[in-house]
């Protein structure tokens, strides 16, 4: 028999004898690193730490607030948020009044603007328009007695030629007061309708930083406990733009109503130095003893 296959048998009892030499070393190296890795992390610890999470979220959960409606949101939002809330509620409030004042504002101007233009169109003379004006109130009004005012003033003048510019001159200064003060209150109206959404994103940014700190007390990244804090800063931006789109909406209307007001101040303006311009080549302007109480 060759000598290799007489060794075999011990070759294979040899591997046999290391492979459980090597299997016991895993084994005793296990049961080491296992008392090692319970001393570092005690048994009670581990199950602390397992039941921490549950019993945060627990809480976290009980704290929810249960009314989600705008009112509810609002009262179990930061100081922060209330108050930009507050703030846009009122800036809102704002807008509508301004907006009802100033709609009855220009209506009754126009109203009258209208009048005292046809008024105008009609008389012959600046007598004859002051005559019909008298006292009454209105910035087509003031326009008469202003250039009346002029011709008296001017009438110890030797030339006239000079009269149609200082009258233009009070129409125009009468005219820019007027649309002044027509354009009162619109101010607010654009600086409202430019910031509130900026407001609004500013209680966003409050409340959402607010909601995520809440998160990280909680330890928990449950919908249920994001979603109210996060609907709770959406309602600030939601009330911003509430605010904001009805101060742009009222100040473009505001503005285009002033311009055509302006337009109709214009005409009676023109209206008023066509009569002046006729009485001065008819030779017959108002005197100063006439129409004196038309003039004051």
């Amino acid at each position: 028999m060759p000598t290799s296959f007489r060794h075999r048998p011990a070759l294979a009892a040899a591997l046999a004898g290391a492979g459980a030499l090597m299997a016991g070393a895993a084994a005793r190296a296990q049961e080491a690193a296992a008392p090692a890795a319970a001393g570092a992390v005690p048994d009670g610890a581990m199950q602390g730490a397992a039941q921490a999470a549950p019993d945060a979220a627990a809480a976290a959960l009980a704290s929810l607030p249960h009314d989600l409606s705008p009112w509810g949101m609002f009262v179990t939002a930061s100081p922060v948020v209330q108050a930009v809330m507050v703030g846009l509620a009122l800036a809102s409030v704002v807008t509508w009044t301004i907006a009802i004042a100033k709609t009855v504002e220009l209506s009754s101007a126009k109203r009258k603007a209208r009048a005292a233009l046809a008024m105008l169109e009609e008389a012959r003379s600046l007598s004859q328009a002051a005559e019909r004006v008298g006292f009454s109130q209105g910035t087509a009004a003031a326009l008469v007695r202003a250039v009346v005012a002029e011709t008296h003033l001017s009438a110890d003048a030797p030339s006239r030629d000079g009269l149609m510019d200082r009258a233009a001159s009070r129409l125009e200064r009468i005219e820019s007061a007027a649309g002044r003060r027509m354009a009162r209150g619109t101010g607010i109206l654009a600086t409202i309708g430019s910031t509130g959404p900026f407001i609004g994103l500013f209680g966003t940014v409050w409340g959402i930083m607010t909601s995520f700190i809440g998160i990280s007390k909680a330890q928990t990244t449950n919908l249920a406990v994001v979603a109210p804090g996060i609907a709770e800063a959406l309602l600030a931006t939601a009330i911003g733009l509430v605010a904001a789109i009805p101060a742009v909406v009222v100040y473009n209307a505001c503005s285009r109503a002033i311009g055509g007001h302006k337009a109709q101040l214009t005409d009676a303006s023109a209206a008023v130095l066509r009569l002046l311009s006729r009485d001065i080549d008819r030779h017959a302007l108002p005197r100063p003893h006439s129409n004196s109480r038309a003039a004051e």
